[in-house]
């Protein structure tokens, strides 16, 4: 119960990754917060603790503001925020419109901003901690997916400047994940064959389950963290192995070794 008597707000907690950083932080013994537009299917909850839901737009500044003031008024104080809520469809550059891009970004980058700099106050009174989710697409090229890529990729930048102007009061580190396992996985990888073939090209061979995101959320909340800020955590399995290593016709061993 490492974070007992802390609390915590992580954004787009209803479901997927953010549901299971959710859980993590409740079985770490914090009071969590979960936001999004639309209320869970079902609460969410670990050994009979269960997390607050409210709803809110993060795309409304006046509305994350309001939010973040109730939130420090109904708790007594404000420790944590996890930037989680995001994401994206399959979208092509040259097959939508710049405004609906700019909605990408929007979303995962405007949005984390604007809720770490309503929560600031707060943070800054209780020494907290703020963990941004980002993304391998924000490192490498991201076709299909430019806008989020290059939003998650801002993401982890801006995460490091706040870490700086913000020390040492708050602390401010992103975790970087690669592909998870979620209810929502077969609109990005197919059905169980497609999910596993995906799988196989994960050095560890598996994709990362939501609980294991919410491990990590949970150690860079806590005071085992304490000297971390500013860091950029890679929770990916391994990465990807390099494409030019299986169309190479030599050193297919792995005893071998390449030049």
């Amino acid at each position: 119960m490492e974070l007992a008597g802390k609390a915590a707000v992580v954004t787009g907690g209803t479901r997927g990754v953010g549901a299971g950083i959710a859980r993590a932080f409740l079985a770490a013994g914090a009071e969590v917060v979960v936001c999004a537009r639309r209320p869970p299917d079902r609460p969410i909850e670990v050994a009979g603790r269960t997390a607050e839901f409210r709803p809110l737009d993060l795309r409304e500044p006046a509305a994350v503001r309001e939010f973040f003031d109730a939130v420090a008024t109904a708790y007594g104080h404000l420790d944590v925020l996890v930037n989680n809520a995001g994401g994206t469809p399959y979208r092509l550059l040259g097959e939508s419109s710049a405004e609906r891009h700019a909605r990408v970004v929007e979303l995962n980058l405007t949005a984390p901003l604007t809720a770490s700099l309503a929560a600031y106050p707060q943070l800054r009174a209780s020494g907290g901690s703020v963990v941004m989710i980002g993304s391998v697409s924000g490192t490498r090229a991201s076709p299909g997916t430019a806008a989020y890529g290059a939003a998650k990729a801002g993401l982890e930048n801006l995460a490091r400047s706040m870490a700086v102007e913000w020390a040492p009061a708050v602390r401010v580190n992103t975790l970087v994940l690669g592909m998870v396992r979620t209810e929502l996985s077969h609109l990005h990888y197919g059905d169980a064959d497609g999910v596993a073939a995906v799988a196989r090209t994960v050095p560890l061979g598996r994709l990362a389950e939501p609980a294991e995101v919410g491990d990590a959320a949970v150690f860079l909340a806590s005071a085992r963290a304490a000297y971390i800020t500013g860091a950029s955590l890679l929770v990916h399995g391994g990465g990807e192995r390099p494409a030019f290593l299986a169309a190479a016709t030599v050193n297919k061993s792995p005893g071998q070794q390449g030049s």
